[in-house]
């Protein structure tokens, strides 16, 4: 089955932190974005190819249409964006958010070790399959409703 290709564009819905991992993360006015590490404050910050994690509201509301009400990070993601199928980004993708921040895409989902509160609730969560980690390529302040554009890899 032939699918469009992601939008080029979108924007972000939620920035969210927290101190542990695989906790839900509270999400925040604004934060900074800090080069080679990841969110100012967040557990997965550091230096490694998951520095920081999004998921779509497209891939939420699959969740929400299965009963449970989940909102922005909820699934632990960092960053919540809408107008994006950022499950069909390739590697290598450059998502710039804001006005300066620049992450690079570096993988497409994740091993559930643990099944989460979600799964365990609708039997399914969209974390695993539809969230992607980035590393940040340049810092910046980043905040709801800034804008996302994406540049991808040569020869895609």
């Amino acid at each position: 089955m032939n699918q469009s290709p992601a939008p080029l564009k979108g924007k972000v819905v939620a920035v969210s932190t927290s101190s542990r991992k695989g906790k839900k993360k509270t999400n925040l006015p604004r934060c900074e974005l800090l080069e080679n590490k990841g969110l100012d404050g967040d557990a997965h910050a550091g230096d490694w190819h998951r520095q920081v994690s999004l998921l779509a509201t497209e891939s939420i509301a699959k969740i929400r249409e299965k009963g449970l009400e989940v909102a922005p990070g909820d699934f632990a993601e960092n960053i919540t964006t809408t107008g994006l199928k950022l499950w069909e980004l390739p590697l290598g993708t450059q998502i710039a958010l804001g006005k300066q921040a620049l992450l690079e895409v570096t993988q497409i989902g994740k091993e559930c070790h643990d099944r989460c509160a979600i799964y365990h609730q609708v039997g399914d969560c969209v974390m695993p399959r539809e969230g992607i980690f980035a590393r940040v390529l340049r810092g910046g302040t980043i905040k709801p409703g800034d804008a996302i554009s994406i540049t991808l890899p040569a020869g895609e």
